[in-house]
């Protein structure tokens, strides 16, 4: 398979879920991760913060010679994706994670829950509409689910608390759909599926995006681990690098539910001088 060097951005923790599901598909591809997570969470920052922020990360990224980014990180795609097209010029290819989503949304009646910032810019409705025009779509700010999964106690009350509250107007409107529009959102999937009507649909954007991606990498026969519901191993991983703009070990130390292994995670500085957009 050729040898593509994919950067992954997030805010933190959740980008793991979308890379997983790549080990998962591409094992052996090499792998460049960044989570800013100095700066988690981006969803109550301003736009022109989450702008700033995104012309630096991909400016690291780019430094690093990846071959294609994938914006893990929903609100980085809704508020900065211009950003970072612009950066990585027209030899990168950049993939997102909302226009994935949008292409594979079969609902008529659609909730989003995402972070404030990605509820607020409209992006999953206007992608949504821009694919199936007369789609109702309701977005929800999400603002207690990514500072409380960030602390790894999946099982914390007010999780239940905040899933309650922010299905509620979902709930009334009815829908059929109910998109994951965070990253680290599809950890709370079995708590979703206990509080909604067993009909509504689960979409998880990474999985979409995925698909798109390997279209530009190319594909391998699933491999005998996957087919068995084991985990990658950092083995299979070896070519990748895990940087964080925070504590390295604390990112190691939460990683692990989320891959099922321990990565070894180095400490970067973000250098690029930050320019409002």
């Amino acid at each position: 398979m050729n040898q593509r060097r994919i950067g992954l951005l997030d805010s933190g923790l959740g980008g793991l879920t979308v890379l997983r599901r790549l080990l998962e598909r591409h094992p052996d591809q090499p792998y460049i991760y960044l989570g800013d997570t100095a700066r988690v969470p981006y969803g109550e920052r301003s736009a022109a913060e989450i702008r700033a922020i995104a012309a630096e990360v991909v400016g690291w990224l780019q430094l690093q010679s990846v071959d294609v980014v994938l914006m893990a990180c929903n609100t980085t795609h809704a508020l900065a994706l211009d950003v970072v097209e612009g950066i990585a010029g027209r030899e990168v290819p950049v993939l997102g994670l909302i226009d994935s989503a949008a292409g594979v949304v079969q609902g008529e009646r659609v909730g989003v829950l995402a972070t404030p910032a990605t509820a607020a810019s409209g992006a999953y409705g206007r992608a949504l509409r821009a694919v199936r025009p007369h789609t109702k779509v309701l977005e929800v700010g999400c603002p207690a689910f990514v500072p409380l999964i960030e602390q790894g106690d999946l099982s914390d009350p007010r999780l239940r608390e905040a899933a309650h509250s922010y299905l509620k107007p979902l709930l009334a409107a009815e829908v059929d759909t109910v998109v994951l529009g965070c990253t680290h959102y599809p950890l709370l999937e079995d708590l979703l599926r206990e509080l909604l009507p067993d009909h509504v649909v689960l979409v998880d954007p990474a999985e979409a995006a995925v698909e798109r991606l390997s279209a530009c990498i190319g594909r391998t026969p699933a491999p005998v681990l996957r087919r068995c519901g084991l985990h990658p191993s950092p083995a299979l991983a070896s070519g990748s690098r895990f940087c964080v703009t925070g504590d390295p070990e604390a990112f190691a130390r939460a990683a692990m539910p989320w891959l099922g292994w321990r990565p070894v995670v180095e400490k970067v500085a973000l250098s690029a001088p930050i320019q409002a957009f």
